[in-house]
């Protein structure tokens, strides 16, 4: 498939997302993958997503894959809701070249990667891999109960032939309880993403650490000049 072929915005439903947010071990080396421009939230939080779409049947048009992307949250700006940070793309590793290719046309610094969730007795094992070498692995301990159902939109920023682009992602998200955080690791300290390893001992930022069974999104929508 072609990525010509896919319109504008893509939906998929009930992936196994992991998101976590923390604070980084050296906040100046992750500022300075922000392009002249925009700056880092005054907490120095980064964000990392790694999920799993198992079927085609879960999408509008791209078909199964896997996904870990993560960045800076920003200063100044905010998502929809006027409180969540607007956040910047650093990397971003997908198992599809259909997705890869319609998301680099919107500035997304897409690469090839895969990404796995094992649950095994609560223990939720995610594990990002390019060219088959594992380079991040986080582990949390997660409930059965979904106990909340996250909804909302946050604002994801690229840069499109020199100009910075801001989309709107809505999502609905069901939350498994109880969960907690345990481990982030950066396995690979010759890889670009190593200025992101988080402090020790680990600092969570809280409200964005969670694991979701079934988590809905639009991909993406609302996008708009933004003016840093």
């Amino acid at each position: 498939m072609s990525n010509t072929s896919l319109a504008a915005p893509q939906l998929v439903i009930n992936s196994r997302m992991l998101y976590s947010s923390w604070i980084p071990a050296d906040p100046k080396a992750a500022a300075a993958l922000l392009p002249p421009g925009l700056r880092p939230a005054d907490n120095h939080a980064l964000y990392m997503n790694q999920y799993v779409v198992d079927s085609e049947a879960q999408t509008s048009s791209f078909g199964a894959y896997s996904l870990t992307y993560m960045g800076l949250d920003l200063a100044g700006r905010k998502a929809p809701d006027g409180v969540t940070p607007a956040r910047f793309f650093t990397h971003y590793f997908n198992s599809s070249e259909v997705v890869r290719s319609y998301v680099r046309e919107r500035g997304v610094p897409a690469s090839p990667g895969t990404t796995t969730l094992e649950l095994n007795n609560g223990e939720l094992v995610a594990t990002t891999r390019v060219d088959g070498v594992p380079i991040i692995r986080t582990v949390a301990r997660v409930g059965s109960t979904i106990s909340s159902v996250a909804r909302g939109h946050l604002t994801y920023v690229t840069r499109v032939h020199g100009r910075f682009v801001a989309g709107n992602y809505p999502y609905v998200g069901e939350l498994a309880s109880p969960f907690e955080l345990v481990s982030l690791e950066f396995l690979a300290k010759d890889h670009p993403t190593y200025a992101l390893r988080p402090a020790s001992p680990l600092q969570r930022v809280e409200g964005w650490c969670w694991y979701a069974p079934r988590d809905s999104f639009v991909y993406p929508g609302g996008e708009y000049d933004w003016k840093p």
